[in-house]
């Protein structure tokens, strides 16, 4: 999706700047799919979407130069739509900088009475490129939705448009902007609440500009099953009495469905979801019941899976790994507090680090990483090992990293 939208975005609006706001855990997998050069606002801490842009919109402040006069566009990456919805970004930048109001949005024509979204309601008869803004309704029942189409109502898309100084002088009721650095330091005084009730339905100069053209929201499983060109997706075995439904399996052993009508079976190292389509936009609640550590991560050099994870009851932990190492790529050169580490090369070849000692690794080797012992792993060809965590504590948590330098290593 991002790749998709960050592709769109430069090929209808040309060079200009674009920062994508994510928390640090997203961090590499953004930098894998975009490449290393793209700008990323990482939240400290997760405060909802109000702080996340206003963060952002510092970054471009203070990191890149952007004036207080230029304009600020905030977009969902999400968003599946046609060439039309970039230009209609561009006809918001131009309501802006004309001064039409100090608030843009984007309404969305709606194609049917739904209940997942926010609707703006403009002012009664207009036909304009831009129209003003009534009131907002958020989320309404579909009976509500239905009177609200009939009003002339958009969807809100979650489009925003503002000059760069109409958004920080709103950061400086809680702190002056002084730098991307000192947001960061001081994120949690900023108020926890979405962009949409900190900023937007409290603004008392607000347009909308109308998109007319095809848009999906693909937050929802519902909605991304509408573009998927194919019904499976990994290791599945679909059989008898299967209809409407979608089956994504991302783990290495398969997933057998029978007799499903209107249903998403999503599988993946962090958990799996059974869901009836149109139910699939109600995830969010209950995902936020689940307290559990990421089973997969990718990072800018490769990606993990956990394997197994074991509480030993007399005061000990283990955590097994499997490292998947990009040719060229290496790990940080780190310490752990609180664990020791046992590396297995299960396939490909590389170079290990142990306390500014280097030596060629292959399959079957194994190196014995004592807590507190710098090292670290670079691949010559795709490295994969086996890692086994043993201590007091086996979270990300515990790492302190280091400088080091491949170049003019000390070989064993």
């Amino acid at each position: 999706m991002i790749q998709r939208v960050y592709r769109q975005l430069h090929e209808n609006l040309g060079d200009i700047p674009v920062v994508v706001s994510t928390t640090d855990a997203q961090r590499d997998t953004i930098r894998r799919q975009l490449g290393e050069d793209v700008d990323i606002a990482l939240e400290p801490e997760r405060r909802d979407t109000f702080p996340a842009i206003a963060l952002a919109a510092v970054f471009l402040a203070s990191e890149r130069g952007c004036s207080e006069e230029e304009t600020v566009l905030v977009m969902p990456v999400d968003a599946y739509a046609e060439e039309g919805y970039f230009k209609t970004l561009q006809k918001m930048d131009q309501a802006v900088q004309n001064g039409a109001a100090d608030m843009v949005l984007m309404g969305i024509r709606p194609t049917y009475p739904a209940a997942k979204y926010g609707y703006i309601v403009p002012v009664a008869e207009q036909t304009s490129s831009l129209m003003k803004v009534s009131y907002f309704v958020e989320k309404p029942s579909v009976e509500k939705a239905v009177e609200l189409l009939d009003m002339g109502a958009f969807w809100n898309g979650g489009v925003f448009a503002f000059k760069m100084k109409y958004l920080l002088d709103i950061v400086k009721r809680y702190m002056e902007p002084r730098s991307y650095a000192y947001i960061r330091e001081n994120y949690g005084k900023l108020h926890k609440i979405s962009f949409d009730y900190e900023i937007v339905e409290t603004c008392n100069s607000i347009a909308m500009v109308p998109y007319y053209g095809m848009w999906k929201d693909l937050g929802t499983w519902n909605t991304l099953c509408d573009v998927m060109e194919d019904l499976n997706a990994g290791y599945v075995v679909s059989g008898q009495g299967m209809e409407n439904t979608h089956v994504i399996n991302e783990l290495d052993i398969p997933v057998v469905a029978l007799g499903l009508k209107n249903v998403v079976v999503a599988a993946c190292p962090d958990g799996i979801l059974v869901t009836e389509k149109w139910h699939s936009s109600l995830i969010k609640e209950y995902v936020d019941q689940i307290d559990q550590r990421p089973m997969y991560e990718a990072r800018q050099w490769g990606s993990y899976k956990v394997l197994n994870y074991m509480n030993h009851g007399d005061g000990k932990k283990s955590l097994t790994k499997h490292l998947e190492i990009l040719p060229g790529k290496s790990l940080s050169y780190q310490l752990h507090k609180n664990r020791d580490e046992i590396w297995t090369v299960v396939d490909g070849t590389g170079d290990i680090v142990l306390d500014g000692h280097v030596r060629n690794v292959r399959r079957g080797d194994v190196a014995y990483i004592d807590r507190l012992m710098k090292h670290s792993v670079r691949a010559a060809t795709h490295l994969h090992l086996i890692e086994v965590q043993i201590g007091e504590e086996v979270s990300e948590d515990d790492i302190e990293r280091f400088s080091w330098s491949w170049e003019g290593d000390r070989r064993l």
